[in-house]
């Protein structure tokens, strides 16, 4: 026999035994059929895989379609992983938290000529992480430079958390972090670890406030995936997060009279328009006239009857710094003339913290009701 053809349904493969033949045709079949059936078995159990991944993750609830990687659905029994909805990546709130965040670092290493684009990819190393807590805490940290090893940047995330833990712990903070997430570029833990950063060394940025996301969390139970979502609340309010506050009689009245809130700020306009008005000055919109700390100034040296020099100040200020320095200069002015150190920051004034405007002018208003 010079040769055989055999033709494989479905594969329609074409196979010519040349002569003289090593093995029989038989055996060749059945190898090669087998090899095709173990292939076929092989991307077969892949394909369920990820379907049964998308069928867990994916409800009538959920709209959304959710990206299923191989590691989201090869879990081990009883683990778990978790990731963003699609929906809350695309809040509005989420979205401008990243780039304040994202300005802020830039910002803070601009010296050290370091920019940052995403904080998934450029935070999860360590590198940046590093530089952005020795440019805020002023120390040194005891770790290499540069890490290119797995094993060497996250002992290099170990040496900095630890730092920024022993910071935090103290104040209340609760840590939503760790060296494995932040390693596995977990968006969640970096922006946790980053509001507290900013929030502990009072970086003057403006955090928005309320921002919640929802999380997809796929757990393997007796080898079937299962799917729930979470809420995970980012940011509260400017003041509670700093957790420094000691409440006082205007949180009582926003707490229990928030209704009354437009009374207490006509009120509040009547009182700084009596004495500004001495000026030819008018105030209709507390929180944006108040922000650049002019009319703070001003005011302060009205209640006290003095002329404070136009050269103590910036008469027109045009950046951010300026403003916050008018702002604290107008703050010295009122433990000046015996009034505690005020519990907003300068730096919420300038972002426009209505609450924040609010607390200081209300502070005035109840030492100085019956100035003329």
């Amino acid at each position: 026999m010079t040769g055989q053809h055999a033709t494989y349904t479905p594969a329609a493969i074409w196979f010519t035994a040349p002569e003289p033949q090593s093995h029989s045709l038989l055996e060749i079949c059945t190898r090669d059929m087998a090899g095709l059936l173990c292939g076929t078995k092989r991307k077969k159990q892949v394909s369920d895989l990820r379907e049964e991944g998308k069928n867990a993750i994916n409800s009538p609830l959920q709209p959304s379609s959710i990206d299923i990687h191989p590691e989201d659905t090869m879990l081990e029994e009883n683990a778990e992983r978790s990731m963003i909805d699609p929906t809350s990546k695309e809040d509005p709130k989420f979205k401008e938290l990243l780039r304040v965040l994202i300005d802020w670092i830039n910002n803070e290493l601009e010296e050290d000529r370091i920019i940052v684009k995403d904080l998934e990819e450029d935070l999860y190393d360590g590198q940046v992480l590093q530089k952005l807590f020795e440019k805020l805490s002023g120390c040194k940290l005891n770790i290499a430079e540069v890490t290119q090893s797995e094993i060497g940047q996250k002992q290099k995330l170990l040496t900095v958390l630890e730092a920024v833990n022993e910071l935090l712990r103290p104040n209340g903070w609760c840590i939503e972090w760790s060296v494995d997430s932040i390693h596995c570029k977990n968006l969640i833990s970096i922006v946790y670890l980053l509001v507290g950063l900013a929030m502990h060394f009072q970086a003057p940025i403006r955090l928005p406030e309320h921002v919640s996301v929802q999380l997809v969390v796929v757990k393997k139970r007796e080898g079937l995936l299962q799917s729930s979502h979470v809420t995970k609340e980012l940011t509260t309010t400017t003041e509670m997060m700093l957790g420094r506050f000691e409440r006082d009689a205007f949180d009582t009245l926003l707490d229990h009279a928030p209704d009354k809130l437009s009374v207490v700020k006509k009120s509040l306009i009547t009182f700084v328009n009596k004495h500004l008005n001495k000026l030819n000055l008018e105030v209709t919109e507390l929180e944006t006239q108040f922000a650049d700390g002019v009319y703070l100034v001003l005011l302060m040296g009205l209640l006290e009857d003095y002329f404070v020099p136009l050269h103590n100040f910036f008469l027109t200020p045009e950046s951010f710094e300026q403003k916050v320095l008018n702002v604290s200069f107008a703050f010295e002015l009122m433990q000046d003339g015996g009034l505690k150190k005020p519990k907003a920051r300068p730096e919420d004034v300038v972002n426009l913290n209505l609450k924040s405007t609010l607390r200081v002018l209300y502070n005035l208003f109840t030492n100085y009701k019956n100035a003329e």
